[in-house]
């Protein structure tokens, strides 16, 4: 070949490296790939690294395991070890000083736009290596490719899309690289502990914030994953979806997954006139959806209570002012109350003696499985005083419950 040919060869070679690159893609099928890649990033995210490795809710065949690790090792560069000790000590230690990325101590913004920085500074840590990063895979792979040469996964990313896309592969791979960063811990980890709806009162702060399923892979079902860690499947509500569970159940089928634990299903038999300790168990570990269910009976009650002339004194402005400011916080747990409501709900069951008791009541039920140094008999003693007592209080949503707590399947 002549050098003017040569030359024209090359010119054509480059023009099309910088035009869509050597795929022949165009502009919207490079958008499709790009979505593609970061949608299984988010999948291996949050079924290999989050359910998997991380709560243990789920085991998988060793050939899809590698093939997160690998994936997971070409898009983000993450070390198996570090991403499960730092997730699994932010639950252990959940909105504390200590825990790696809670926007309750730290700030919102500080995770919105920091939460990589806030991950790695804690992945570095060997304490938080140690103590909660057992059990995962190290293999020959693991520490002779995945966490020895972490950074050059990432690399052979960028040269495979510069190949396929021309210039504009390496906006694709920044893509690539911010998803996890943005998505996991900016969004999930800052607004899933920050704002959205609560299914359960869960012992921190963490929200649901639906509906982002697709683009988080169920993850911003934060809520119910606080309160139930094992759970394979993170949706509890028939409106809730969950992307992540459906690539599960999808392996399951395939013989490729097993589920070990889902949250557990709360089922009513006959009533009985007795309790014992099998019934009180029963409650117990059932216990944050029977109390979302006198939390709603809590909301209805309230509403009852705005309407009855007895309570705004034949309409009284300033009574009902009081209830309405009341009423978002009245079915709240105690510590999850702020300062200024503390004193609205004050007022408020200072017009009602029917919301004293059923506020009341629901300390005294959440009492039996926060106390200390206590024997299971003098727990069942008080679990059969507490029905007894809700059973002569005279209130019909508070006898109903009581009935339904005689009647949960042991």
């Amino acid at each position: 070949m002549q050098f003017p040919e040569f030359w024209s060869a090359f010119a054509d070679a480059n023009a099309q490296w910088l035009g869509y690159g050597f795929s022949g893609f165009s502009g919207w099928e490079i958008v499709a790939y790009t979505l593609l890649t970061t949608h299984v990033t988010i999948v291996s995210v949050t079924v290999f690294l989050h359910r998997s490795q991380a709560h243990r809710a789920l085991d998988l065949h060793p050939v899809v395991s590698h093939f997160f690790r690998l994936w997971l090792w070409l898009t983000t560069g993450i070390k198996t070890r570090q991403w499960v000790a730092v997730h699994r000590k932010h639950h252990a230690r959940c909105e504390t000083d200590e825990d790696p990325h809670s926007p309750q101590t730290r700030g919102i913004g500080a995770v919105l736009l920091t939460g990589s920085e806030l991950y790695r500074a804690e992945a570095q840590r060997p304490a938080t290596l140690e103590r909660f990063g057992r059990g995962t895979p190290d293999d020959w792979l693991e520490q002779n490719l995945y966490a020895r040469y972490s950074w050059q996964g990432v690399g052979l990313t960028l040269i495979l899309n510069l190949f396929l896309f021309g210039a504009i592969g390496a906006v694709v791979w920044a893509v690539q690289m911010l998803w996890i960063p943005i998505m996991a811990a900016g969004i999930v980890n800052g607004i899933g502990h920050w704002w959205g709806y609560r299914n359960f009162e869960a012992p921190d702060a963490s929200r649901n914030f639906s509906p982002w399923g697709i683009l988080i892979g169920g993850e911003e079902l934060h809520n119910n994953h606080h309160t139930y860690p094992t759970s394979a499947k993170l949706s509890v509500k028939t409106y809730e979806f969950d992307i992540g569970w459906a690539y599960i159940r999808l392996l399951e089928m395939l013989h490729l997954a097993s589920v070990n634990r889902t949250v557990p299903r709360l089922r009513f038999g006959p009533l009985r006139t007795s309790v014992d300790a099998s019934t009180l168990t029963a409650v117990v570990n059932h216990r944050f959806e029977l109390m979302a269910t006198y939390a709603r009976r809590v909301r209805a009650a309230t509403v009852v209570e705005m309407r009855n002339p007895a309570v705004v004194n034949g309409g009284d402005a300033d009574r009902l002012s009081i209830m309405r400011l009341a009423k978002p916080w009245l079915h709240r747990d105690a510590d999850k109350i702020p300062p200024h409501a503390k004193a609205h709900i004050a007022r408020a069951l200072s017009v009602s003696s029917r919301l004293t008791v059923l506020i009341e009541m629901r300390e005294k039920l959440q009492r039996l499985w926060t106390s200390k140094n206590v024997s299971k008999g003098q727990l069942l003693a008080d679990f059969q005083s507490w029905l007894h007592e809700a059973e002569q209080s005279g209130i019909a949503s508070l006898q109903d419950f009581a009935s339904r707590l005689r009647s949960v399947k042991t």
